[in-house]
Formats: C-alpha cells, structure tokens, sequence
C-alpha cells in the first residue's frame, strides 16, 4: 500500500494540472470561454476535497483496495476534467 503522503501528494498534483492547463486556456484565448474554464476549475477543487476526505476516512481492514480504487477514480475523473479542457480549446479553432 502507498502511503497516506504519497496518495494525498498526488491528487495535489493533478487537481494542479487540471487548473493550471485551465489558466493556459484562459491566457492564449483571451476572448474564449472563461466561466465553462472557471467551472472547470470549480469542479477539480470539488473533486479534490472529496478525493481528501475519502483518503482521510479510509477503512482500517482492506486498506490497500481502497485506496487503489480511490487511484482509480482519481485517474478517471481528471482525465475527464482533461478531456473538458481539451473540448474547449478546440470548440475555439
């Protein structure tokens, strides 16, 4: 089982990626869609506060499946908020 650090250093680091490629978008495309980015945002903190608090509160028994499904979902729902990012640069070309 990872550790309770290294988990937790990793959501830190996607839910970064996610806003800091939504900040890229808002930089280059001066008149695109600002508020489906801030949504975009919004949603990868709200994700990472329910990611926190499910790390936070994890069984004692059977810790090791948790927390791979709790990687899983982790790896799901950022490339989800990728792919949102992604739509939005190309609905601008």
């Amino acid at each position: 089982m990872a550790s309770l650090r290294r988990i937790k250093k990793d959501v830190v680091f996607m839910i970064n990626e996610v806003i800091s490629d939504c900040w890229m978008y808002t930089y280059l495309h001066e008149d695109g869609d600002m508020e489906e980015a801030g949504k975009i945002i919004s949603d990868a903190i709200a994700m990472g506060d329910d990611m926190f608090e499910r790390i936070n509160r994890y069984p004692k028994e059977n810790a090791g499946a948790y927390f791979n499904e709790i990687n899983k979902d982790l790896a799901v729902k950022t490339d989800e908020l990728f792919k949102r990012v992604s739509a939005l640069a190309k609905k601008k070309k």
